[in-house]
């Protein structure tokens, strides 16, 4: 559910923006408990998202547990990307996913959404687009 910024963002209106990259944030509520506090999954979530939306990483997909405060406590993904990166942090206080990907090429924020969230099993989620310029 498309909350602010674009709420259909083609290539074309990208092309034309003469934006620097596309910026969308996922905030997904009531996750799977144990997708997100498995270090593999959370892995083959960023190999399968940035295959989906045809980006090329760059490096180890980095996937770390931390946090001393049990509210914030989980685990936060980074992955770089050649055009850029997507990251992340799971909540286990919570089961919630906080999502990011930048990007200088274009990608489709529909598509991110709709895979992150089934991937995660959330049951809501707010999405924010921004054009980067």
């Amino acid at each position: 559910m498309f909350r602010r910024g674009f709420s259909s963002m083609c290539i074309n209106s990208f092309n034309k923006s003469g934006a620097w990259g596309l910026h969308t944030t996922l905030d997904i509520k009531d996750c799977c408990p144990h997708t997100i506090r498995d270090k593999a999954k959370i892995k083959e979530y960023a190999h399968k998202l940035t295959d989906l939306i045809e980006m090329k990483r760059f490096g180890e997909t980095q996937v770390v547990h931390f946090g001393e405060d049990d509210r914030v406590a989980g685990y936060s993904l980074v992955q770089l990307l050649m055009t850029s990166n997507l990251t992340g942090h799971f909540a286990n206080a919570t089961n919630r996913s906080y999502i990011d990907i930048f990007s200088c090429k274009y990608y489709d924020p529909k598509t991110v959404e709709k895979f992150t969230v089934e991937f995660f099993k959330g049951k809501s989620v707010e999405t924010n687009v921004l054009l980067r310029k």
